[in-house]
């Protein structure tokens, strides 16, 4: 799909935004995940807070998003009269268009997913593990609406996933486990978690905090049943 092959290294250029303290609000973590989304990269963004990263995105960065509706090169959110009913994202938020945009069926929209085609994409989650396994799309409570989506095929399909959400849940427990309780969208998918007070890389290895916002470390370590290492 891409005429050039972006770098699997995320970016380290400077965010839109450049949060010193936290927690970071969801619009200053969007401007974090953008900032180290490659240049050129085809990218997908799930529905919710992710889709806020393509508010954030530079005009020159050459990155196309991928919605699983059926659009390429989309464009920031549509407001006032930029809105159009009929051009929505994946979670029917009215979106812009962007120059050779381009338009196709949710067959063809789900092969490029499954097929490797997409360099990122960036999801929420109820839970991630250090090894990087995501719960995404169900809690396993009766009265809870499952809402699977495209989350399993983008999951697996991304030669990169990047999980965009706050670090612990509304009774202060943390979203990021030694071992996800909750029913499993992916094994081993996820490379990096963006939260409102850490970024941090999970995989083989464990957890490694990248960066902290208002925190620091061994303040995390405190509150996190994981075991952290300074990236």
């Amino acid at each position: 799909m891409s005429p050039t092959t972006p770098s699997t290294t995320p970016s380290t250029a400077s965010p839109t935004t450049s949060p010193t303290t936290g927690p970071l609000t969801m619009d200053e973590l969007a401007a974090v995940v953008a900032r180290d989304i490659p240049a050129g990269s085809y990218v997908n963004l799930g529905i919710g807070r992710p889709t806020r990263v393509a508010d954030h995105l530079p005009a020159d960065s050459g990155i196309v998003l991928h919605t699983e509706n059926g659009m390429l090169n989309m464009g920031p959110a549509a407001v006032g009269e930029q809105i159009d009913p009929d051009l929505t994202n994946a979670g029917k938020v009215p979106v812009t268009e962007l120059p050779g945009a381009s338009y196709f069926h949710h067959a063809d929209s789900f092969a490029m997913m499954r097929g490797g085609h997409l360099d990122v994409c960036v999801l929420g989650a109820f839970q991630v593990s250090a090894t990087g396994d995501l719960a995404n799309w169900h809690t396993g409570a009766p009265d809870a609406i499952p809402a699977v989506g495209g989350a399993m095929d983008l999951a697996i399909g991304a030669k990169q996933v990047f999980v965009m959400m706050t670090l612990f849940d509304k009774q202060g427990r943390s979203k990021l486990v030694p071992e996800c309780t909750y029913p499993l969208t992916g094994v081993g998918c996820v490379c990096r978690v963006y939260t409102d007070v850490a970024v941090i890389d999970v995989g083989p290895d464990g957890a490694s905090v990248r960066e902290t916002f208002g925190v620091t470390i061994d303040d995390l370590r405190d509150r996190l049943p994981v075991p952290l290492k300074a990236a």
